[in-house]
């Protein structure tokens, strides 16, 4: 049996590629075509809550071009205190990753708000597109944190009226 050199595998790597220490390494660029080389970072006190809000919670953006950081996704944390409940809302065009720090949350949603599931620190969550949601901490000692992550580089928060589920 031949072997026969693989001319995609032995190839010199180009640009937009480099090579480092044997590992090849493609540089991003930013919405302008300029390459993006940086790495960001965010410190507690860089967190900013000049983003869009939820009745019941707050909203801190981390990864946000409003703090300097041109991605595609947005980047923040999410805290809603002792005993709280967010108003009814949605994300639009969003999908929402959410990985739970601290604390215990009911998450409802449906058309009537007729589903529910529990989280907890160290569990991830999806919100999909669209669908109107509402958490609720049940401690009356213990926020809830979430790290949260969209898929667009804006928040879109879409604030439903309170009576958007009718009350049994």
């Amino acid at each position: 049996m031949e072997n026969k050199s693989n001319d995609s595998l032995t190839r010199p790597i180009a640009d937009p590629f480099a090579l480092q220490s044997g590992v090849a390494i493609r540089m991003g660029s930013d919405r302008d075509g300029i390459p993006n080389s940086t790495i960001s970072v965010v410190h507690p006190a860089g967190l900013s809550t000049e983003t869009q809000q939820t009745s019941g919670s707050l909203r801190m953006s981390a990864i946000a071009a409003m703090n300097g950081i041109l991605s595609s996704l947005w980047a923040g944390i999410f805290v809603v205190e002792p005993s709280g409940k967010t108003g009814i809302h949605h994300h639009g065009e969003q999908d929402t990753v959410v990985y739970v720090l601290e604390g215990e949350a009911t998450v409802r949603w449906g058309d009537f708000g007729e589903h529910s599931a529990t989280v907890r620190a160290g569990d991830f969550l999806h919100v999909p597109a669209w669908l109107p949601h509402q958490e609720l901490n049940p401690s009356k000692e213990q926020p809830f944190r979430w790290v949260v992550v969209r898929s667009t580089s804006e928040p879109i928060v879409v604030n439903l009226p309170d009576d958007f589920w009718p009350t049994a």
